[in-house]
């Protein structure tokens, strides 16, 4: 049972906005260095499906949310603001990839930074009106080069401090 409860854990983590994926693969890894039998393979297909769950609800009902909210009177500037930014970044992006926005997506959602991930992402290609599959497609593939690169981080971080301690 206690097994269940710790991919129960890594992926309702990564289902957090900005902790998403990148702040679940570092718990998973914890997991393991204490529960031998916590398979990180599963673990990383149990985050990678956490992360991407919220990613249809946010393409097609954030910007509907923002946009409802707008004139609203204690809510209003907020989500104007977000609104403008959101577009003003999202034409800021489209000029400068041009053909290349699926490629700049998915660097965007793959770049484990704070304020990056399948959350960010997939809020700016609803902004953009880009294509539900295309933007999902980049995302996912986002999410995979995330897990990639954290993995690879915590993978020698942990094999350093393990090195260290013994």
């Amino acid at each position: 049972m206690e097994n269940i409860m710790n991919y129960l854990w890594v992926f309702l983590i990564s289902m957090v906005p900005l902790i998403e994926l990148r702040g679940a693969i570092p718990v998973a890894y914890t997991i393991k260095a204490t529960d031998p039998s916590f398979n990180l393979l599963l673990g990383y297909i149990v985050i990678a499906v956490g992360n991407m769950i919220p990613v249809p609800i946010i393409f097609f009902f954030a910007r509907k949310v923002l946009e409802w909210g707008a004139d609203k009177p204690v809510i209003g500037g907020f989500f104007s603001f977000c609104l403008r930014k959101g577009h003003k970044g999202g034409e800021k992006l489209k000029s400068k990839a041009g053909r290349g926005l699926f490629v700049a997506l998915m660097l965007f959602v793959g770049i484990p930074l704070p304020g990056t991930g399948a959350w960010t992402g997939t809020l700016a290609a609803s902004i953009l009106d880009m294509d539900f599959k295309e933007s999902i497609t980049a995302v996912i593939c986002g999410v995979a080069l995330a897990g990639v690169i954290v993995g690879v981080i915590c993978t020698l971080g942990f094999g350093a401090w393990l090195g260290i301690a013994s």
